[in-house]
């Protein structure tokens, strides 16, 4: 503990590592005091009746990634979430558009080409959205909207657009000037904004309420911490192909004749095949709030059935992320393409022929590390949201009734924990930190300071002072 501090305060002693940082910080204030600017012609009372009735539909899966935005209906609202799916579908286009493709591949000038046509996606996508909800708000009647009209519906996309626009520019500004990457850094300021409520709540149910015990209590903070470390683990745990280049004669110099290693991360997918499956399984709790669905029996049955915390919602959720694991992976590393390059360079692997064979045998090993990546986020999002709000078996046929008599109570009903654990938060809070360290790190080591882990080392030379 006492290197993370001394390696916290060395941070100030570099001047650009320390403007650096206090950049950041003012960054992410500007961001939270925009979150608390309402939008112009709503009632925000009952705004949050509403949403806190549909708070388990796709609204609040999206309010996660805005900060509270959503719940409080701010001009933030939209959040970073137009400028991430805007980058998901230039990212997804780039292997079906040769031109995207052949821009990907020419360096920083097709990088900032890429960036400006994310940037005008992302209005675009920021219009459709805030045109979507105006009409929207206005269709639900209940008093949401003071006066509805066109000036409304013109306000509304103004003013969620440009929050949107705005929050873009704040998160390219951090990744320029600041420390760290911009928009993980507003996904991650906008989730711990709730730590000191989550506190709050755990005190009231301990020392007020009195619902839970010592037990309970020692129980969530050692899950919370072991989820916490098994996330560091697989996060930094990767396969390393060992790579040797031949030796070759250019001119009058021998060059090559070295040996690598090809690093393929176990996560290589990130939290991405998670929101995709959490946000295509928010859709049918959504539906569930439109009239003409309710009133159709059967299919408003089907719908409850996999709603949060139903066992179908889990099987078809860890069925997606496993899907979208292996989807997002090949979109992101080609093995056929690798070991071309490495044809090229004259490199390869140790007993594995160039070519074809070297292909196949970097697409085996992928496939395997994808399955152990698949079946880690499925446990990390799985085991949280259980703790959270329980797995509802009492609901299944047959043997639901024994199934209730027998079961635990927290496991069917959960520990009712007001707290942002979810897989999906804890996974994105834990990932940024560590970038974010790895990043400060590296600016330490580099300026011959030491850095926050044991691992870093510290490079001789001088130590300045304050």
């Amino acid at each position: 503990m006492g290197r993370f501090f001394e390696a916290f305060g060395n941070i100030f002693r570099v001047p650009d590592l320390r403007k650096r940082f206090l950049f950041t910080l003012a960054i992410l204030a500007v961001y939270r005091l925009g979150g608390h600017i309402p939008t112009p012609g709503i009632n925000i009372t009952r705004w949050e009746q509403f949403f806190n009735s549909a708070s388990g539909s796709i609204f609040g899966f999206f309010d996660l990634f805005a900060g509270g935005n959503i719940r409080r209906l701010t001009i933030f609202a939209l959040g970073i979430m137009p400028y991430i799916t805007a980058s998901i579908i230039l990212q997804l286009l780039t292997v079906v558009i040769p031109t995207l493709e052949k821009l990907s591949k020419e360096g920083e000038l097709g990088r900032r080409k890429i960036t400006q046509w994310t940037r005008y996606l992302t209005i675009v996508l920021s219009v459709i959205q805030s045109l979507t909800i105006a009409k929207g708000l206005e269709g639900m009647g209940q008093g949401i909207v003071i006066s509805p009209g066109f000036g409304f519906v013109l306000l509304t996309v103004l003013s969620l657009t440009t929050g949107s626009a705005f929050i873009m520019w704040l998160g390219e500004q951090i990744s320029d000037r600041g420390v760290g990457n911009g928009m993980s850094l507003i996904i991650f300021a906008g989730i711990v904004v709730g730590l000191p409520h989550a506190i709050g709540n755990i005190y009231d149910h301990v020392f007020k309420v009195r619902d839970w015990g010592p037990l309970t209590l020692v129980m969530l903070l050692v899950m919370m911490i072991a989820v916490v470390a098994f996330i560091v683990l697989v996060e930094r745990g990767e396969r390393r192909i060992p790579v040797q280049y031949a030796k070759r004669v250019v001119g009058r110099r021998v060059m090559g004749g070295q040996s690598t290693y090809m690093p393929l991360k176990v996560n290589a997918g990130g939290v991405i095949p998670v929101i995709f499956a959490s946000s295509i399984l928010a859709f049918p709790t959504t539906l569930l709030s439109v009239p003409w669905v309710k009133n159709v029996a059967w299919l408003s049955k089907t719908l409850q059935a996999i709603q949060h915390g139903e066992p179908l919602y889990y099987v078809l959720f860890v069925a997606g992320i496993i899907f979208f694991c292996f989807f997002y992976v090949s979109i992101i590393f080609n093995p056929n393409e690798a070991a071309d390059n490495m044809r090229k360079y004259g490199g390869f692997i140790p007993g594995i022929r160039p070519g074809r064979n070297t292909a196949e045998y970097m697409n085996t090993i992928l496939t395997k590390i994808t399955v152990v990546g698949s079946i880690y986020l499925s446990i990390l999002c799985l085991i949280p949201d259980i703790m959270i709000s329980g797995i509802k078996l009492q609901h299944l046929p047959l043997v639901g009734n024994w199934v209730d008599r027998t079961f635990p109570r927290f496991l069917l009903e959960g520990l009712n924990v007001n707290f942002y654990f979810g897989g999906t938060s804890l996974l994105i809070v834990v990932g940024v930190a560590m970038d974010t360290i790895n990043q400060v790190e590296a600016q330490l080591i580099m300026r011959h300071y030491e850095g926050f882990t044991p691992r870093s080392g510290r490079i001789k030379g001088r130590r300045s002072t304050f």
